[in-house]
């Protein structure tokens, strides 16, 4: 056979690596898709200027677009065959992209779990991306649910790695030369400081986007990131293509600017659930609430570690109901560092 049918459940061992194809040179073209499909307005990456007075050499392509192609790289090997993406952890930015870096992409199996169905088993990788130098960009754990092709293939022993709640603050990597002493919040667009935002406040963000199937299919083309349920509508058996979770990271990461205008890069996930699934013509909307605030070495800088909930209706800061489950509107639980100035 010539095809590649994408590998099953049954086709992952713990402590496999999978290099993964094909290194991807980024370009400015990726920064202006990347705002033409989401509503992302934060300065430092929209600006060269304002990146150069932030102490960069220039203005990075976003930190999720980044996530986005290194994400991409792995679909092949690891979600070609998902029924959902379900989670992240320990997932961290250890350098800037910037336009003329080529990024690939490599993943160790770290877990596998079958299901009680015996239809379907998760699988937990380590992904890690690399620009040209082969020096690490970003790090990532996910966790995914892929079909089994052979039903009677024996399940293997389950692991389930243990990852850690919350990256620690120390161990977030800030970009070399960052410093916002002399940061405008005139042109960045509002001005909240990290000292102006108290632990356990929440806010709602406003905004909407309903979700278009066009310009989903399109994020994820151009991602390369090629999981037969975001384009195929026969597995599923309602009909419909699921939406690429990363996608409602991204709207909802936009959407947040309204509030967190200075929240301006990512430094961490700490951990990631998509809720419930997204399709074509969920208006998506967002709140946040602060989980916690701490020093970093850089002039200038600080971080906040936020929790980002993305939501298809409800009421704001409504999250689980009485049984701890997710409620059905919740789309997206997600708690990350971001740096932004003191």
């Amino acid at each position: 056979m010539k095809t590649n049918p994408g590998r099953f459940f049954e086709d992952y061992e713990v402590g496999q690596v999978i290099r993964h194809a094909v290194p991807r040179s980024v370009s400015g073209g990726e920064r202006a898709l990347y705002h033409a499909l989401y509503p992302a307005r934060h300065a430092l990456y929209s600006s060269n200027e304002f990146a150069r007075a932030s102490g960069l050499p220039d203005s990075p392509i976003d930190d999720m677009a980044a996530f986005h192609i290194v994400f991409g790289k792995s679909v092949p090997d690891i979600s070609l065959n998902a029924v959902a993406n379900l989670g992240y952890a320990e997932a961290r930015w250890l350098r800037p992209v910037y336009p003329g870096d080529t990024l690939r992409s490599e993943s160790e199996v770290i877990g596998l779990k079958q299901n009680s169905s015996g239809k379907t088993g998760v699988v937990y990788v380590r992904t890690t991306g690399f620009n040209q130098h082969d020096l690490p960009v970003m790090e990532f754990v996910r966790w995914v649910m892929v079909r089994k092709h052979d039903l009677d293939a024996p399940a293997p022993e389950a692991v389930v790695p243990q990852t850690a709640a919350v990256v620690d603050p120390s161990d977030l990597v800030i970009p070399a030369g960052l410093d916002f002493s002399h940061y405008d919040f005139g042109l960045a667009g509002e001005p909240h400081r990290v000292g102006d935002y108290e632990i356990g406040e929440q806010i709602d963000h406003v905004d909407g986007v309903t979700i278009e199937e066009a310009e989903h299919m399109m994020a994820t083309r151009l991602w390369q990131n090629t999981s037969k349920t975001h384009f195929d509508a026969t597995p599923r058996a309602d009909g419909k293509r699921l939406i690429y979770g990363g996608h409602v990271i991204s709207m909802a990461r936009a959407l947040s600017f309204n509030g967190l205008a200075n929240a301006q890069m990512i430094g961490a996930i700490n951990a990631g659930s998509h809720a419930n699934p997204c399709f074509a013509g969920d208006t998506v909307r967002a709140w946040s609430e602060v989980l916690d605030r701490a020093e970093v070495d850089a002039p200038g800088v600080g971080a906040l570690r936020l929790r980002l909930v993305a939501t298809k209706g409800g009421e704001p800061f409504t999250l689980k109901g009485e049984d701890g489950k997710y409620l059905p509107h919740v789309l997206l639980d997600l708690d990350y560092w971001v740096l932004m100035p003191v």
